[in-house]
């Protein structure tokens, strides 16, 4: 169960030619696939719900509290995805550096994240078209709106085509993938750009009066629905105030989500040691900065007792009186969950082909196409799967399982820099994780502590997701292993 599979195995399993990856990626190719997944949800709904209801302007602090916790695992995934230039992320390097049976529970917990993260956002992409067309009197039948709008049966037939197509576009190529990519998101922070840019014309210093709005209890209950801090320690968490920051900072978090996705193609990218680490910090770079000054701007031009929840940038640019603006939000929003939800997918599909390559997975599962060099099976699979999930299923309960299945991840990753610098010191790294053992340190207690204020309930389904990954390996996983094939 504790047997690592050593960085020379995991390189030399790459060069198989049947279960091989084209190598076609660049460092600024992996810069915009991290923004493109991470600049998405995040930023163009939870803005004004944590400003409203947890933060006021202040949320530009939590937005850099959590990019701040995002940069401290940044720095440890930069390390392993350059050491380690394998497909699966946190999955290879756990298995490298922390034994088989972590690994799986790892790949397991990934699968769970972007399998979630992909059928939210794709329900997200399909509300925000149907706002469109509703804005030009066109309106979809409720029977194919989804469960959420129509009464009894639903089907959401965009968010099922959308992931459907994002499936052929990732099984011919990741090139045209990059190509895709590239100018959704160049649309994306366009939009973005606008937002800042414009909005400072609009802003009322009145607005940011108080910045810090005086500390509130939060009503939570004590029940399924209050974080697991409350129940553990006694702590009452607080809106507003210093502690209402640290708060909203475990919300926003979910506007992060993503940067480790990029790690997910190492295998992919022609000179992983060198690019790989400038994607990873680039693209959380560029992202935390654009955060910061959108929700400055927005808490500026309204107070943030009046934003909106459901579309605060566009609704604060209507309030001043701009209604185009708006509808070009909109707009971009919605072509942006595009690159969220086909870059999810991809960091799905890369972990399935890990796991299927060790033989933890079947091994049907990890040859790729005789042409296009992509792991076509695993994708087809999960990209109809996550489809029929995404058509039938309304998910907002389970959207915080992708939170603690990523911070989870960051805490193994973490500790593997920890214990691959002790047991393989002179290991080549062609980048360094600084201040070890001290920043892997803070980096896990700063993922737990966002963690532990997730809602119990969280805790429940995760832990019971995680059960069922368990007993998988050892009536499937374990016995059929490829690493415990060569020892036997």
């Amino acid at each position: 169960m504790f047997r690592t599979k050593s960085v020379e195995q995991s390189i030399r399993d790459t060069e198989e030619p049947e279960h091989a990856l084209k190598k076609s990626l660049s460092a600024l190719d992996l810069t915009v696939f991290g923004v493109g997944v991470i600049i998405g949800t995040g930023i163009f709904v939870l803005t004004g719900q944590v400003a409203k209801e947890t933060a006021g302007p202040a949320t530009a602090i939590a937005f850099a509290v959590a990019g701040v916790v995002c940069a401290l695992a940044a720095l440890c995934y930069a390390e392993f995805a350059s050491t380690v230039p394998v497909a699966g992320s946190a999955y290879t390097f756990a298995y490298a550096a922390l034994g088989e049976l972590v690994a799986w529970i790892i790949g397991w917990d990934l699968v769970l994240e972007f399998a979630l993260g992909t059928a939210v956002v794709a329900v997200g992409w399909s509300g925000y078209v149907r706002s469109l067309m509703d804005n030009v009197d066109w309106t979809m039948p409720e029977v194919l709106s989804g469960p959420d709008v129509a009464e009894g049966f639903g089907f959401d037939i965009l968010a099922f085509a959308l992931v459907l197509v994002l499936t052929v576009i990732l099984v011919v190529g990741m090139k045209l993938s990059a190509r895709v990519t590239s100018v959704v998101v160049a649309i994306k922070v366009g939009v973005v750009l606008m937002v800042i840019i414009a909005g400072l014309f609009f802003i009322k210093a009145e607005n940011y009066t108080p910045f810090i709005p005086p500390a509130e209890t939060q009503e939570t209950g004590g029940g399924w629905d209050a974080p697991l801090v409350q129940l553990m320690f006694g702590y009452e968490p607080t809106n507003f105030g210093v502690m209402g920051i640290f708060t909203a900072a475990s919300i926003v978090f979910f506007a992060f989500i993503g940067f480790d996705v990029v790690a997910t193609a190492a295998e992919e990218t022609k000179l992983p040691q060198r690019d790989m680490p400038r994607g990873i910090l680039g693209s959380l770079i560029i992202c935390t900065v654009l955060y910061v000054a959108v929700s400055l701007v927005v808490t500026g031009m309204q107070n943030y007792s009046e934003l909106s929840v459901s579309a605060p940038l566009a609704d604060a640019f209507k309030a001043t009186g701009h209604p185009f603006y708006a509808g070009l939000i909109s707009f971009g929003a919605a072509v942006g969950l595009t690159t969220v939800c086909m870059i999810l997918l991809l960091g799905q599909t890369r972990v399935f082909f890990a796991m299927s390559r060790d033989g933890l997975l079947p091994r049907f599962f990890s040859k790729t196409h005789p042409r296009f060099r992509t792991p076509y099976r695993p994708t087809i699979l999960l990209g109809v799967l996550i489809a029929i999930i995404a058509g039938f299923t309304s998910i907002e309960e389970l959207a915080t399982l992708v939170n603690i299945g990523t911070l989870f991840a960051f805490v193994v990753v973490a500790l593997g820099v920890l214990v691959l610098r002790r047991t393989q010191p002179d290991l080549p790294r062609a980048f360094r994780t600084p201040w070890v053992p001290l920043l892997p340190i803070v980096s896990v207690a700063a993922s737990v502590w966002l963690m532990l204020n997730l809602p119990v309930e969280t805790w429940v389904r995760f832990a019971a997701w995680m059960a069922l990954g368990v007993v998988i390996y050892f009536v499937y996983g374990r016995s059929h292993s490829l690493l415990g094939k060569r020892g036997r």
